[in-house]
Order: structure tokens, then C-alpha cells, then sequence
């Protein structure tokens, strides 16, 4: 399933696809992708633009969401509440996001079950190809009930 989490991302998001973003992995509320090193994702000091960066960043926590409630898609709409974004150091290169849930699948569907709209996070660490960190993301999903 690694990769179709990522591919089903990647088909729903035409801009993630657009920025060349790939998934290396996605499974147990955690994934890990990356941004290619591109001329034309560049911002004024050379490095990826912010909003690249956390398209990435987002397109991981997206991944790593899916991985726990993807087989409760016929009942609810995964949609982002908030983000919350930390820029570190100037990202060079090809830039990798690595992203886990921080809230346990079993409470979260229990809420769902319950009636709720439960809400929960992803955090999402960026690093550049040194290993290097150079943002942080905290991204709050919630799952709407559909109907």
C-alpha cells in the first residue's frame, strides 16, 4: 500500500504533481516525501519557495493521514483546519518531508463513530539532502461526516 497512498495523492492533487513531488513511503500514520531540486520551484535566494516547501510538507501529512483513515473516506471528508510553519535555514537541493500522525487512530474513530468532527495532527519534519532541518510543520486535520 506505500505507494498507492502516494499515488492517490498525487492523481488528487494536480498541484503536488505539478511540483514533482514523489512518495518514498506511506504506511502506519506516517509517510515520507520529496521536492526535486528545480530551477523554476526556486524563490529570490535560490532555494525552494516557501509555498513549495509546504506543499511538500502538507502533501506528506496528507500521505500519513490517509494511511490511518483512508477506509473512512465513504463517511467523511479529510479536510486541513490549521498549519502552523517554522522556517529554519535556507533548503538547497532536493528537499525531503517526513510526516506522522500524532493521535491515535482508535480515538479518532470513536469520535467519528460518536457523532464528532474529530480533529487531530500531523507533524511534519523537512530536512535538505544533508539531513539538514530547514522547516517544521504542524498541520491539524479534521474529519468532516459527510451526508
Amino acid at each position: 500500500m506505500p505507494h498507492d497512498i502516494g499515488d492517490l495523492l498525487i492523481q488528487s492533487v494536480p498541484f503536488a504533481r505539478t511540483l514533482g513531488i514523489t512518495f518514498d513511503s506511506a504506511a502506519d500514520g506516517r509517510a515520507v516525501c520529496r521536492l526535486p531540486d528545480r530551477p523554476d520551484l526556486h524563490n529570490h535566494v535560490g532555494g525552494p519557495h516557501a509555498g513549495a516547501l509546504f506543499t511538500l510538507a502538507e502533501s506528506a501529512s496528507g500521505a500519513a493521514m490517509l494511511t490511518a483513515f483512508g477506509d473512512q473516506l465513504s463517511r467523511a471528508v479529510p479536510l486541513v483546519a490549521t498549519s502552523t510553519v517554522r522556517y529554519f535555514n535556507l533548503a538547497k537541493g532536493e528537499i525531503v518531508a517526513s510526516a506522522r500522525l500524532l493521535a491515535s487512530r482508535d480515538e479518532v474513530v470513536a469520535r467519528l463513530d460518536a457523532g464528532e468532527r474529530p480533529e487531530f495532527d500531523v507533524e511534519v519534519e523537512v530536512r535538505n539532502e544533508e539531513g539538514t532541518p530547514v522547516a517544521a510543520l504542524t498541520v491539524s486535520w479534521t474529519l468532516r461526516p459527510s451526508g
